[in-house]
């Protein structure tokens, strides 16, 4: 992803000097000598970082800065005084950083690539949270070309109301809520969903759960009882951790799934009905098959569509991005006061996080924030637990000094290592053009 910069200077070689020098790293640059153009400029294209010189002709830098502040904008200040009284005021005023003349590029670029990051963050997630989806469409699952094929699937999916799902996946993907969405954007939205997790039940409580019992099948069955395939006749019935289901209910399920009939427990009469299956599983269940666990016959029956669904750690920032808005959307509707949005502080620790737990960690962890930023404007960060507010610092003992070209340097080598050299991959995860990752190898040295 290119970034944008907007340079305002009175003095044509510095313009010259630093705008070929962002362009060189790959940069989109506007150039403008004075503060009147350069908020006209800034109004028309919306750079992400402003390098803003603090002496300018006409109105002076810190009147342009408040005015570019009052639109949003994100600005470096450069100044040849090392004036702190200007400074403190100029960060009052909503400067991301001050910086003296003459200033090392490194250190400007570094500084610049932290500051358009946090814009792209900034507005990404404003556009976001604006939209007025609540989580039910299918472009809430994300945005990245990963996500869109998956999306793509489950439109398919939902419309194919006949064919059995299996959904796969760590536990606390989504499989439920993706399953919950081919229902309702199918032809059996009408009807009713049931959902039953197989997993931690008897073989005969979970048999009767599926399939109903007659009078005296066993013990405590005073009563006939409908099973839950009777229950969701016309409409879709969501089994999760198949896995788990008991071998004896294996060939009973195989026989729903190939005739359409079975028997309540105890009973002798066969019962029709017109249930669409979706299952969900986090085991591997060619494995379970392999250790005779799992029937191979009904997996082959399950896996007419299987669609995997990746961990939250494996997807693209843009795509836990989505999902954090999501949730952020359906949480708002349930805690009234909540704040409605979150500090890019805030976002950027919970887009770094590792998510073991998956959507459900992601879920509480949310909640939990809202219930405890009750009447703010945004989530911030000592709304978040511990772990997110506890990032390495000044004072943290496990802290390595780097500078920051060190720290990128480190950044683009495991990257680069983790897609095993290719540089496109990795510079799309970077989030940089690939012709910017290719100037940052060569600056740095990097072997790929």
């Amino acid at each position: 992803m290119t970034g944008s910069v907007l340079l305002i200077d009175d003095d044509a070689d510095v313009l010259r000097a630093v705008g070929n020098y962002f362009e060189e790293i790959g940069y989109e640059v506007a150039r403008e000598l004075t503060g009147e153009a350069g908020i006209a400029t800034f109004a028309r294209y919306r750079p992400e970082v402003v390098l803003l010189d603090l002496h300018l002709p006409g109105i002076d830098g810190l009147q342009v800065l408040q005015r570019l502040r009052e639109n949003d904008a994100a600005v470096i200040l450069l100044t040849g005084d090392s004036d702190v009284p200007t400074a403190v005021k100029a960060m009052q005023l909503g400067a991301e950083n001050f910086l003296t003349k003459p200033v090392d590029m490194a250190h400007l670029a570094a500084a610049t690539a932290r500051v358009a990051d946090k814009t792209r963050l900034r507005r990404v997630n404003r556009a976001l949270l604006e939209r007025t989806a609540t989580g039910e469409g299918l472009d809430t699952l994300g945005v990245s070309p990963a996500m869109r094929d998956i999306a793509h699937q489950v439109s398919l999916l939902a419309q194919s109301d006949r064919t059995t799902v299996l959904l796969e996946g760590e536990s606390g993907t989504g499989k439920g809520w993706v399953a919950r969405i081919i229902h309702d954007q199918g032809p059996r939205r009408h009807g009713p969903f049931v959902e039953v997790n197989c997993a931690g039940l008897t073989a005969t409580f979970l048999d009767s759960e599926l399939f109903g019992h007659e009078k005296g099948a066993f013990t405590d069955a005073k009563d006939r009882k409908q099973g839950l395939f009777e229950i969701a006749d016309g409409g879709s019935i969501f089994l999760d951790e198949i896995g788990d289901l008991a071998p004896e209910l294996q060939p009973k399920l195989l026989k729903v799934l190939e005739t359409k009939t079975f028997r309540r427990l105890g009973g002798t009469r066969e019962l029709t009905v017109d249930v669409r299956l979706v299952a969900a599983t986090n085991k591997d269940l060619r494995a379970e098959v392999e250790a005779g666990r799992f029937r191979e016959d009904l997996l082959y029956r399950l896996s007419v569509m299987p669609l995997r669904l990746p961990a939250v750690r494996d997807r693209p920032r843009e795509d836990r991005l989505a999902l954090l808005t999501r949730l952020l959307a359906d949480l708002r509707d349930q805690l009234p006061e909540a704040p409605h949005t979150i500090t890019p502080d805030a976002l950027d620790r919970l887009l770094a996080h590792e998510w073991k737990g998956n959507v459900r960690e992601m879920r509480n962890v949310l909640e939990r924030a809202l219930i405890l930023g009750r009447g703010q404007e945004a989530v911030a960060v000592e709304h978040l637990p511990g772990e997110f507010r506890a990032r390495a610092g000044a004072g943290d003992r496990r802290h390595t000094p780097l500078t920051l070209d060190d720290l990128e340097r480190q950044h683009i080598e495991r990257t680069l290592r983790y897609h095993s050299g290719n540089r496109t991959r990795s510079a799309q995860e970077l989030g940089i053009s690939r012709a910017t990752l290719i100037n940052k190898i060569k600056r740095y040295g990097i072997t790929a």
